[in-house]
């Protein structure tokens, strides 16, 4: 039995909703991003994903809205765009399937409430107004129930191809590595054609846009190698993100230049063994996702540079009132300010020193530290090291 078509009002108040779901300002799509995104701290925390996520949430949700402008009350089909596949794509290279539903569903709610705003703004007539949102219900959760089945099916098609070729036998060798599971050295070896008995640097290099050049992130695997004079071991963690390795400490300074404008190199400590290529690993995933959690505009950091920064962030809020208490009106000074007593602090409050540094002359620190006094809730002499910390928290977050 076919279901009763709403009436020619009803039909013109959806279409009339829907074309205000498809302009949707950008703050609405902000509110969708933090719902979705704070129910879920592990997509949060991964930089690849959440941007993926937050894609296919937009995608469905202008998908849904020009359907409805099309044809008002009609079945809205599945989204099998590139956005919400990708997402199929990225959840399965992580090993992960539970957390598509939880984001969607979110997402289902913040555009669900969002909707109703709108109906009562276009209609006091409550029989049309409870009819339109009857129909508006049931034709969102039918969309996105088959939005996930779809997204279902091609998480199957990604799981057979991945578990297919020598690259699952790398990622597969890697993950056991990672583990601490009793594989024999000289096993893994031969699989990754990659000596695990001396130092090792590990890195996650990736790109927030996975339609730029993909072979990007190949140049800076191999200058990655390169900085670190030797050849690199390179795993595809997903579609845009690389897991790599190099044998022994890197020059971190020729990397900036090695890599990409829309690439990203978080990079881990140096260790030695196993041990070491685990735990380079594990810090570089570290100061990854510390550059997710503050939005941070540096392209290229380093573990040894974030620990701080990353153990005192882990609650960005906390952080925000830290860095308020500590700077007062110098928060917002000039980057030029910052930056000199930034460097001023991490000499050891030497001037000559700081000023070498900065390749500026003397004086011109001196009169940028009496500045920085001016702003400072208390003298810089009194309270050194929480200002340093505190601006080492600015200038990794965006």
């Amino acid at each position: 039995m076919e279901a009763t078509q709403p009436s020619p009002q009803v039909r013109e108040l959806i279409r009339q909703c829907a074309q205000v779901v498809v302009n949707a300002p950008a703050e609405w799509l902000e509110e969708l991003d933090r719902a979705v995104l704070g129910a879920n701290p592990a997509i949060a925390s991964d930089p690849e994903l959440a941007a993926a996520v937050s894609r296919s949430n937009r995608s469905n949700l202008l998908f849904w809205g020009a359907a409805n402008v099309r044809e008002p009350g009609a079945p809205v089909p599945p989204n099998a765009g590139a956005e919400p596949m990708s997402v199929a794509r990225e959840m399965v290279r992580r090993g992960v399937d539970s957390y598509t539903l939880d984001a969607y569903r979110v997402g289902e709610g913040v555009a669900w409430r969002r909707l109703m705003d709108i109906a009562f703004e276009l209609t006091s007539d409550a029989g049309d107004l409870h009819a339109m949102l009857d129909v508006c219900s049931q034709s969102i959760s039918d969309f996105i129930e088959a939005t996930l089945a779809a997204i279902a099916s091609q998480m199957e098609l990604e799981r057979d191809e991945l578990t297919r070729g020598s690259h699952a036998e790398r990622r597969a060798t890697v993950a056991l590595l990672l583990e601490g599971a009793p594989i024999p050295r000289q096993r893994a070896e031969s699989r990754l054609a990659y000596g695990l008995g001396g130092s090792h640097t590990a890195a996650v290099i990736w790109t927030d846009d996975p339609d730029s050049d993909l072979s990007q992130l190949e140049s800076a695997a191999e200058a990655f190698g390169q900085a670190a004079g030797g050849r690199p071991l390179s795993v595809l963690a997903s579609t845009a993100t690389r897991w790599v390795w190099a044998p022994g400490p890197v020059d971190v300074d020729s990397l900036t230049h090695a890599a990409g404008r829309e690439v990203r190199i978080a990079i881990g400590s140096t260790g030695t063994g196993v041990d070491g290529f685990r735990r380079s690993h594990f810090d570089a995933l570290t100061t990854q996702h510390m550059m997710a959690r503050l939005h941070s505009p540096q392209q290229v950091a380093e573990f040894t540079d974030i620990e701080m920064v990353s153990l005192l962030t882990t609650n960005a809020d906390r952080a925000a009132v830290f860095v308020k208490r500590v700077l007062g009106d110098f928060e917002s000074a000039s980057p030029e300010l910052h930056s000199a007593v930034r460097m001023f602090v991490r000499e050891q409050c030497n001037v000559s020193r700081a000023a070498g540094k900065l390749f500026t002359h003397r004086n011109t620190l001196l009169r940028r530290l009496a500045r920085a006094d001016e702003l400072l809730p208390r003298p810089l002499a009194d309270n050194s090291v929480e200002v340093g910390v505190a601006l080492d928290v600015l200038h990794w977050r965006g």
